[in-house]
């Protein structure tokens, strides 16, 4: 394996009308309101004349799974269910009409007045059908039957992570010129940018786009990219004529520089250009086929064995949370936009630098986020837990890995593609499906390295010899062993492999907010006991151990929120994972959050913890502050108490509380923090 890999690569930001507006040349129809909606399978249900007006009126996105929230594997829907719905379309001459879906898990077929269009396997990435052949002037009907059961050929076969069924993003029509960027192409643009040679002094720039001519007869064109700064002055524009046969796609690539480029510099100046690229008709007035406007980003990385992850020649920490996709209590992924970025919000203020993408493609919006707001992203195939060496299993997972490449290639938040996570079962199903997808990442993309989360098993393992990047799952403290064997391990780890550049991939404990104990007993990971102290003491055990290793290209926490799944019975909810530093309705950040405020953020902050352990039987107590700005002071009941202990970011006191009410006030760096113990004497 190559001591050093280098990925460069730019960002991108597919903008389309969030109305029936033009897009550009094209036209844009949400297609989110006024289904029709049945959990069950349904015979004829697909016959534009079948009655459904028994059937649930809905309004998309939508998961059929709202009883998946905390229910165990016995309560758990996994099967067929139908949408419906009408629309009204004018038929132009010389256009396409797609359907596009943003997410439907897990095997979508569609049929458009009572004719099969097609299938879709994979419950993650967006997707798209030519609805062309099949339209009428008027009135439409589409039904959809997404069938949410396990299938042995498409991925994920397992995970500990509920799979919500449904339409759970949005759906639109997007009608083109016959002549436009591809609309077929696993769901990505059609057009993707590759830098090279990226410095602050030059960046070199490549251009490809899939041109496509859906029309009976040979069609001449013309490709323009015009790369545009944050002002809107153009710095780059190139052009190329081509020659498109009758029913053909073909790939033009275009080739420039831009001098003296800003570059993405992560959250500390996630600079974005716009590529507005045109397809024009050179005898046509206004002469534009087809446009796309692709937010940019330029910037070089590279990971090293000794020196982590280095971006624009210096070394940059990764670190933060692994997360699943958004959700909300009764909607579950069902979620808006807004849901969305008030979950960013939070990782912006904890101060991460990187988040992992768990254990599947998301939507657009979060890797929208990362690329204007700094973030590094670990993005991953949904390889989890188990495969099958099927040629059908096979297939379908470098599909899914196929989606996933090309409807992110062009964001600059993503520095590597994740193959696969904790496959337990070593054998040659597993050897082959990694082999596979290992070389179809390097063909799709050869600017950016592959990743493996690997789990119990040791660094040399033959699961983890597949990828150029390794990275490990590890619970020291939770799962097995004591806190400090973390640092041994991972410095055992950096001397069997040297040459190969190594990450944290997951790392946490359990925690339940109406679980206090301090000090806290070691739960056992199955208990319905989890108190949050331990949750805290397991967080600044395994940073502090983490945090002196540069060599480490990330550290990412599992996991951001508490989540769905469906396997578990433990801590204080049945169904769910526990893990998360913020609880699943998003309204509470626990202890362990603060303590990773403290050291990533220079904000000023101060944080009491154990605050919900506000009933006390014991007169004597210990307390602990999170700050990043020395001193803290602390006054009980308005009497200024010693100076504390402060190791790293964590001050601590041990006080008598008085009978009754204690008011605890912590200030540090002009910000203030107080909460309210009650002392209860035995």
């Amino acid at each position: 394996m190559n001591r050093l890999w280098r990925t460069i690569v730019l960002g991108f930001w597919l903008l389309i009308s969030a109305g029936a507006a033009t897009a550009g040349p094209r036209q844009v129809q949400p297609l989110d309101d006024g289904w029709r909606f049945i959990r069950q399978d349904v015979a004829d249900a697909q016959a534009p004349a079948f009655n459904d007006r028994a059937w649930q009126a809905l309004t998309l996105p939508h998961t059929f799974n709202a009883e998946g929230e905390g229910a165990d594997k016995d309560h758990y829907y996994r099967g067929p269910a139908w949408y419906r719905k009408t629309f009204t379309h004018t038929v132009r001459t010389g256009t396409r009409t797609f359907i596009e879906f943003d997410g439907a898990h897990l095997a979508t077929e569609l049929w458009l007045n009572g004719q099969k269009v097609g299938l879709h396997e994979g419950g993650y990435a967006r997707f798209r059908f030519d609805l062309t052949p099949y339209l009428k002037a008027g009135c439409n009907v589409l039904a959809v039957r997404i069938d949410n059961g396990r299938r042995d050929h498409v991925a994920p076969l397992a995970g500990d992570f509920t799979q919500f069924g449904g339409i759970y993003r949005p759906v639109r029509l997007v009608t083109t010129d016959d002549v436009h960027f591809d609309m077929l192409d696993f769901g990505g643009p059609g057009v993707y940018i590759t830098p090279s040679q990226v410095t602050d002094s030059r960046a070199d720039i490549a251009v490809t786009a899939r041109v496509s001519n859906a029309s009976a007869r040979e069609v001449s064109a013309e490709v323009m990219v015009r790369l545009l700064d944050a002002t809107g002055k153009e710095v780059l524009n190139l052009h190329q004529p081509v020659t498109l046969a009758a029913a053909a796609t073909v790939p033009v690539t275009l080739s420039g520089a831009v001098d003296h480029p800003r570059l993405w510099q992560g959250i500390n100046d996630p600079y974005l250009y716009t590529a507005r690229i045109e397809l024009l008709n050179p005898v046509a007035n206004p002469g534009v086929h087809d446009r796309l406007d692709i937010a940019t980003g330029l910037r070089d990385i590279r990971i090293d064995p000794d020196q982590g992850l280095i971006l624009n020649g210096k070394p940059y920490q990764v670190y933060g949370p692994n997360i699943h996709l958004t959700m909300r209590p009764g909607k579950t992924v069902a979620v808006s936009d807004a849901d969305i970025d008030s979950d960013f919000e939070l990782w912006k203020e904890m101060g991460a630098t990187g988040l992992r993408l768990a254990h599947y493609q998301h939507s657009q919006r979060p890797y929208d986020i990362a690329d204007r707001d700094g973030y590094l992203l670990w993005t991953e195939a949904p390889i989890v837990s188990e495969v099958n060496g099927s040629d059908a299993f096979v297939a379908n997972a470098s599909q899914q890995l196929r989606e996933l490449i090309r409807q992110n290639y062009n964001h600059p938040s993503v520095f590597m593609w994740g193959l696969g996570n904790e496959i337990y079962k070593v054998d040659g199903d597993s050897a082959r499906v990694l082999d596979t997808l290992q070389k179809l990442a390097h063909e799709e993309d050869p600017t950016r390295p592959t990743a493996y989360a690997n789990c119990c098993g040791e660094i040399d393992h033959p699961q983890a010899m597949h990828t150029d990047l390794i990275a490990s799952n590890v619970y020291f403290g939770w799962y097995r062993g004591e806190f400090d064997d973390l640092e041994p391990w991972l410095d055992k780890n950096h001397k069997t492999r040297p040459t190969t550049p190594q990450a944290i991939s997951e790392y946490g404990a359990g925690a339940s907010l109406i679980h206090q104990q301090d000090p806290p007993r070691r739960p056992q990971t199955t208990d319905l006991w989890h108190p949050e102290q331990y949750q805290t003491l397991y967080h600044e055990a395994a940073w502090r151990q983490m945090r002196d290793r540069p060599w480490l290209w990330a550290r990412f926490i599992w996991v951001g929120f508490d989540f769905p799944s469906n396997g578990r019975h433990e801590g204080d909810r049945k169904g769910f994972n526990d893990k998360g530093l913020v609880s699943f309705d998003r309204t509470t950040r626990k202890d362990a959050y603060f303590w990773y405020q403290a050291n990533w953020t220079t904000r000023p902050m101060v944080h009491i913890t154990s605050r919900r352990y506000n009933v006390r039987t014991q007169a004597t107590a210990d307390i602990k502050i999170y700050t990043n700005q020395p001193p803290v002071t602390l006054k009980i009941n308005g009497i200024e108490q010693p100076a504390p202990t402060v190791i790293d970011h964590a001050a601590t006191w041990t006080v008598t509380l008085a009978p009754g009410r204690n008011r605890l006030e912590a200030r540090a760096g002009g910000v203030t923090d107080t909460v309210e113990w009650v002392y209860q004497p035995q």
